[in-house]
């Protein structure tokens, strides 16, 4: 849902809804979180502490089976919410109670209490078990739960807890197909959390040390996906520098069956359903076409023909609404009817112009800050110190496009 909240602002720039409808259905959507019931019961609410369960009843909203109350799943609702805040500043009465809505849902979740293992940050909690066994390390997806916790204004974590996750990066630096970089199989842990904040020139001590920021450490990721493809080292039928991208996603079945590689040699594979496909990890000759175009802001010397190249030889997963898919194996005629709402948003948001900045309330104490910051909070969040680094007085208010720009495809310089 956070992709979806990003989506309608994204919409009202593309003039596919008007401002009218597209703060309607936000409105609508954040009522519908703010009212479901919370509490620590195994049944009848839909989170705990102001996070909410990985998966709810799409009818009621409560939690689904016996599914974790999520710390990432909560973040990436509460990233597209605040960029719906900054996008509604107006003084209408919509708009207005959707920046209400948005202080609510995020002043009301306790990270301190999901640093179970602390200054770490878990990765959720069920009634029946407690705590998930382990907490968020390792360079992934997580950015976006440190910034929130750590920008959170009613409960935030200590900067120690951003200190702690990048401590757990040792082994994720290194080296992969000649580019140096921090490495994430999936191509999803380097894009989800950059279609809200802009990293360029943002770098946190352990960036510094290397000499580089996450945005580049992204691009180099997207030209590691490439090159996988490329030499692909599995076989695959299919995979080339034009036609690339591992990333989760759903595939084929959860089945073994003879496969001809590109070498002409058969063997039994196995294939698999959902998985956190990742290069040489999971890797059953599924690609996800939402991998490549989602890092258009970074390559898009690279992820533009891609995408052409998927549209021209599979028309399915670009061309036919019906049709698209998350992943779709390269050498199959036929793709995955399921839908995955997650991953095609992720792909959108990258692709469309970002009619409003990133959520800068996530980045009023972080080492990391977004490049600019506007809307009803941005006075709050220049008025506060950040504990860590320079006043947040120094982020700078976003600025309309060049004029240079105007008509052209929304890029990282447009």
């Amino acid at each position: 849902m956070g992709f979806a909240l990003s989506a309608y602002p994204l919409g009202v720039a593309r003039g596919y809804v008007t401002r009218t409808q597209a703060a309607q259905r936000a409105l609508t959507t954040l009522r519908f979180f703010a009212g479901l019931p919370q509490g620590p019961g195994r049944t009848g609410v839909a989170g705990h502490k102001g996070f909410f369960y990985h998966f709810l009843d799409m009818k009621t909203g409560l939690r689904f089976d016996r599914c974790e109350l999520s710390t990432v799943d909560t973040a990436l609702l509460l990233m597209g919410a605040l960029h719906a805040q900054s996008f509604f500043d107006r003084a209408e009465a919509d708009e207005a109670a959707i920046r209400a809505l948005v202080d609510e849902l995020y002043g009301r979740v306790d990270w301190a209490w999901a640093q179970v293992r602390p200054p770490s940050i878990s990765h959720g909690w069920t009634p029946e078990n407690g705590f998930i066994p382990s907490d968020w390390k390792g360079y992934n997806e997580a950015m976006m739960v440190y910034l929130l916790a750590l920008g959170s204004p009613t409960r935030p974590v200590a900067p120690e807890a951003w200190d702690a996750w990048t401590s757990t990066y040792g082994g994720s630096w290194g080296e992969s197909y000649g580019r140096t970089l921090l490495r994430f199989p999936p191509l999803f842990g380097h894009q989800f959390t950059h279609c809200w904040v802009d990293f360029r020139g943002i770098r946190d001590a352990y960036m510094r040390d290397k000499g580089l920021d996450y945005f580049e450490n992204s691009r180099r990721a997207t030209y590691v996906q490439q090159a996988y493809a490329k030499a692909n080292p599995l076989g695959w039928q299919g995979y080339s520098d034009e036609v690339w991208g591992v990333s989760a996603s759903d595939g084929p079945a959860d089945i073994s069956l003879q496969y001809t590689t590109t070498e002409g040699k058969a063997e039994k594979r196995r294939f698999i359903s959902y998985a956190g496909r990742g290069m040489g990890l999971y890797d059953d000759g599924t690609l996800a076409p939402y991998a490549a175009g989602s890092s258009i802001a970074f390559a898009p010397e690279i992820v533009i023909p891609a995408l052409m190249a998927i549209k021209q030889r599979r028309t399915g997963v670009a061309g036919h609404a019906q049709e698209r898919a998350s992943g779709a194996r390269p050498e199959a005629r036929r793709l995955h009817g399921r839908l995955a709402g997650l991953n095609r948003s992720c792909a959108a948001a990258a692709c469309s112009p970002s009619p409003a900045p990133p959520p800068s309330q996530a980045a009023r104490a972080t080492p990391a800050r977004p490049r600019c910051v506007s809307g009803p909070w941005a006075a709050r969040a220049r008025s506060r110190p950040n504990s860590s680094q320079a006043s947040s007085a120094s982020i700078p208010a976003c600025t309309s496009r060049s004029s240079s720009c105007r008509g052209q495809p929304r890029t990282r310089s447009c």
